[in-house]
Order: structure tokens, then C-alpha cells, then sequence
């Protein structure tokens, strides 16, 4: 399945890695691509050979700047039925910066500019590897608007409430070492040493049980949510599903017999 806005590979087994294909814009993101997008992310949700995504924008320059501008211009000076036909079609999907229970997990792979929406996928993606170039932030203010793909919900809630009102505010950027401080990406590197950092990562995290990584997010995630009492006794619909597996009896089985296991996914 080919796509127009975004180019979708499986580089190495139960990788999905999704680039945004639009530099000549910053990799911004206008609503046919919105829809793709969405598109996109029920395939990687329904897959079950698919056990990790990564999120990246095509060049070295951008990573996303979010919402395409231009085009939203261009559809509100074609008048209102342009406009009511736009936000149908938004309206009809679901975006992955609302989708705070996908199931599986995501790295961004930040391999320039941030902004805006593109900062809002990062803040929604698990884990974040940024090139040391990069700069996030969330300028919507200075645009007549406001973070409302999840930024002003999420970054108060990854960073202290304050800290997190002035970027909003003043709309102002950070770097990415900055970032790195502030707990809101995992790792900051050389651009050249963006894709070994990320894959480091990402074989860490494919040496554990898939069914077992998505009973941790989704339990983590949900939990935020909740009491911590209450998160104790949750039931978690992927935690079930994970005790219930041939992976959960071939984990301990490979432990007593010293090797390492072969996961199934299943």
C-alpha cells in the first residue's frame, strides 16, 4: 500500500517506520494528510505482525511543524462550504495526537524542527531520540491560536506546571539538550548518530515480550488517570490478554532453560 503524504516501511522485523514526505512544507501537515495519517495508524494498530512504530519526517531540517497554514488559509478565503467540508473531513478522523490510548508503542525520531502540532506528536509519542539541531515548541500564540492538538493538556502534565505556562505563554522555543534537561526527550545526538541511537533503543525494548510492552503502556497509561489505589486493582484489558499468552509461559520457560526467549506476539 502505497501513500501520497507519507512513506511507510518495515525496515526490520515488526518495525513500522512512518516519515512524513512533505519537506518542501517543513513536513506540515495539511487535512488529506491528516486523513492518511490516520489511516496509517489503524493499520499499525491492527497489525499484529506490528509491535513498535517510529515517527520521523522526511530531510534534516524539519521534523513536523504541525498544522499546514498556508492550506488553512487557502480553505477559509474559499469561503465557508470550504471550510464545513474541511472540518467533516477532520472530523471524520482520528488523530494520533488524540490518541492517547494507542496501543502499541512510538518513538519520534526528531530529526529537526518541532513545532506546533509536530511538538504535540512528540509530547504523545512514548519515547523521544532528538538530532542535537533540533528546536521544539509550541508558537501557536504568535499565530492567533493555540496548542490544541494535546499541547496545552500535555505539557503541563511532563513538565512542572509553571515551567510548562511560560512555553505555552510566551510560546517560545527550547533546544533539544534543553529538552533532554527538562525530562521531555530521551536522547539528544549528533544527527549523523540519530538512526544507531534510535535503533539501540528500540533493540532494548524488542528484546522484551510485545504483548508484555503493551500491558505496561497501557497500564502506565491509564493509570495517570486514576488513583494510585485505584490504578492497583484496575483491570487492564492488555494485561489480561498478555497472562492469557503462549508468550507468558515462554518467558519463564527460556529463563529455567538459560536461553533466550522466542517471542511470539502472541
Amino acid at each position: 500500500m502505497s501513500y501520497e503524504f507519507f512513506s511507510y516501511e518495515v525496515p526490520r522485523p515488526h518495525v513500522a517506520w512512518v516519515t512524513i514526505e512533505r519537506p518542501e512544507v517543513s513536513n506540515s501537515i495539511h487535512t488529506p494528510a491528516h486523513v492518511e495519517w490516520s489511516a496509517i495508524l489503524d493499520r499499525i494498530a491492527d497489525d499484529d505482525d506490528i509491535w513498535l512504530a517510529v515517527f520521523t519526517g522526511r530531510g534534516d531540517r524539519s521534523f513536523c511543524a504541525g498544522r499546514d497554514l498556508k492550506h488553512m488559509s487557502m480553505v477559509q478565503q474559499q469561503g465557508p462550504e470550504a471550510v464545513a467540508a474541511n472540518n467533516a473531513a477532520m472530523a471524520s478522523i482520528t488523530r494520533f495526537i488524540d490518541r492517547h490510548d494507542f496501543p502499541k508503542p512510538v518513538i519520534a525520531r526528531v530529526n529537526g524542527a518541532a513545532k506546533g502540532g509536530g511538538f504535540e506528536v512528540a509530547l504523545a509519542c512514548d519515547l523521544v531520540v532528538a538530532a542535537d539541531h533540533a528546536v521544539l515548541g509550541l508558537p501557536e500564540p504568535k499565530r492567533g491560536i493555540y496548542a490544541g492538538g494535546g499541547g496545552v493538556h500535555r505539557l503541563p502534565r511532563q513538565l512542572p506546571v509553571k515551567l510548562a505556562m511560560e512555553y505555552l505563554l510566551t510560546g517560545r522555543d527550547m533546544t533539544a539538550a534543553h529538552a533532554l534537561e527538562l525530562g521531555l526527550v530521551n536522547r539528544v545526538v549528533p544527527s549523523a548518530e540519530l538512526d544507531t541511537t534510535l535503533n539501540e533503543l528500540i533493540d532494548e525494548i524488542m528484546a522484551c515480550a510485545p504483548l508484555s510492552i503493551r500491558a505496561t503502556k497501557q497500564a502506565a497509561m491509564s493509570g495517570l488517570d486514576m488513583g494510585l489505589g485505584e490504578a492497583l486493582r484496575a483491570e487492564y484489558p492488555a494485561v489480561v490478554e498478555m497472562m492469557q499468552s503462549a508468550d507468558a509461559k515462554e518467558g519463564p520457560l527460556a529463563f529455567s532453560e538459560k536461553r533466550a526467549p522466542n517471542w511470539q506476539g502472541r
